[in-house]
């Protein structure tokens, strides 16, 4: 069944591909067929993607049992697995979602870790992008970074065919970008989207800690008052 990213999210936003409302979540997953107790297994068409940001909004809604399939579509194929077209039909599905806002920051969260510096924060955006001197996809947005920020981004943290890079190679890539995998850490990039991938790795690492800021740079940048680095 096809997941659009653009129609699960909230149409109410002015930011992309903010978090949906529990009700519209759930009301599109019973449509799709999917229900509490189906393990889903998500995957997209450029290895490893927007996949990862689904898996995180069915871990915000509550339904954990969900994987991501490494490497996607690009990887089952070269693998010579069959494939099919057309979209499935299934029945209807009782789906309840059940919000799990623990792994989700908001731009108040933000704001106060800035006093706080409980939570490390990663950017998976471009080096260009992090330090102000590539121009945002969205032009009415300046590049630069949160402060406090590092950036490690997302493609760094990928193989060639798409597939997350070994746990090792995880962590030293961490490690490299100054993150403490002891201390608890946010991550973020331009729309919450390939936020995502770090989160993922994170997870693969075991880390215990991880949120992900909704918003990202589409509503830091965008709203005023808020404190811009560059460099």
């Amino acid at each position: 069944m096809f997941l659009d990213l653009e129609e699960i999210s909230d149409s109410d936003s002015p930011f992309p591909h903010m978090l949906p409302t529990p009700e519209k979540f759930s009301s599109r997953m019973k449509q799709l067929g999917i229900g509490d107790r189906h393990h889903v297994i998500i995957y997209d068409g450029a290895g490893l993607f927007s996949a990862a940001r689904f898996w995180w909004m069915f871990k915000t809604m509550g339904h954990d049992n969900v994987s991501v399939l490494d490497g996607g579509l690009p990887k089952w194929i070269a693998a010579a697995h069959r494939t099919d077209v057309g979209q499935s039909s299934n029945s209807v599905r009782h789906h309840t979602a059940r919000p799990n806002n623990t792994i989700r920051r908001d731009i108040d969260d933000m704001k106060r870790n800035l006093e706080t510096g409980r939570e490390q924060v990663v950017d998976a955006r471009s080096r260009g992008r992090f330090a102000g001197t590539e121009p945002e996809p969205r032009p009415e947005l300046s590049s630069g970074h949160i402060p406090r920020s590092v950036s490690l981004p997302f493609g760094a943290l990928l193989n060639e065919d798409g597939t997350l890079k070994a746990p090792a190679e995880l962590t030293r890539l961490f490690e490299s970008a100054g993150v403490d995998l002891s201390q608890p850490i946010v991550t973020t990039c331009g729309s919450g989207v390939t936020a995502a991938i770090p989160y993922l790795a994170l997870t693969v690492l075991g880390h215990p800690k991880i949120a992900l800021y909704d918003g990202s740079w589409s509503e830091w940048a965008a709203t005023d008052g808020m404190p811009i680095e560059k460099d």
